[in-house]
């Protein structure tokens, strides 16, 4: 466990899992059964929860926040759904994902982007983002439509998809899909095409 005191979680205790259509949310994400799922910036883990179910007892859910009450709520509603799958850790996502390399198939960053954007830290989170991700790993962003509020943040800090997309293409992130999960939110997605990471991919496959 990893812990750090010197940034105070942003939006604690705020999640915008109540405010989308779930049902489409999960249609969209289309989490297959064995998967290993990572939720950066998981609040209580109410995404988490529900992807624990649907991707079963070979899979694994890893849940991340600097939030430690929100981990300990998660960690106990864990055990009373008897979600054993879910492994919740308290961390700062800027300074360290305790995730080995290349294990993840699908990450979630559920309206925390902009979070991460506001306190200056999306760089160092992205890192370590695609140190985790698999080669052709997805990275699922919900993010607040550029509109006014509430519910959400305010306008000046929203962001647009064309400004998600600009924000990850760096990185090596190729926009894939862009879909509607209620009237406040979107959720987008991005394949994993780091050209460090399909390297890797290649290394492994002729090794092994």
């Amino acid at each position: 466990m990893v812990t750090n005191n010197h940034r105070k979680p942003t939006g604690a205790g705020k999640s915008s899992f109540d405010l989308i259509d779930v049902e489409a949310f999960y249609r969209e994400l289309d989490l297959k059964k064995g998967i290993t799922f990572l939720d950066v910036a998981c609040g209580r883990g109410a995404y988490c929860l529900k992807a624990s179910e649907i991707i079963g007892s070979t899979g694994t859910v890893y849940a991340v926040d600097l939030w430690q009450e929100g981990i300990e709520q998660l960690k106990a509603r864990a055990v009373e759904e008897n979600a054993l799958n879910i492994e919740a850790f308290v961390s700062d996502a800027g300074r360290h994902i305790p995730v080995d390399d290349q294990v993840v198939d699908v990450c979630l960053m559920a309206t925390v982007l902009h979070d991460f954007v506001e306190d200056q830290i999306s760089k160092e989170v992205l890192d370590e983002i695609v140190r985790v991700l698999k080669a052709d790993g997805l990275l699922a962003i919900v993010e607040f439509k550029k509109i006014d509020g509430p519910p959400g943040p305010p306008l000046h800090i929203r962001l647009s998809p064309e400004e998600v997309d600009d924000m990850l293409a760096p990185y090596g992130f190729a926009k894939e899909h862009l879909a509607e999960v209620g009237p406040f939110n979107y959720l987008i997605f991005f394949k994993n095409s780091n050209p460090v990471n399909l390297k890797r991919r290649i290394i492994n496959e002729v090794v092994f």
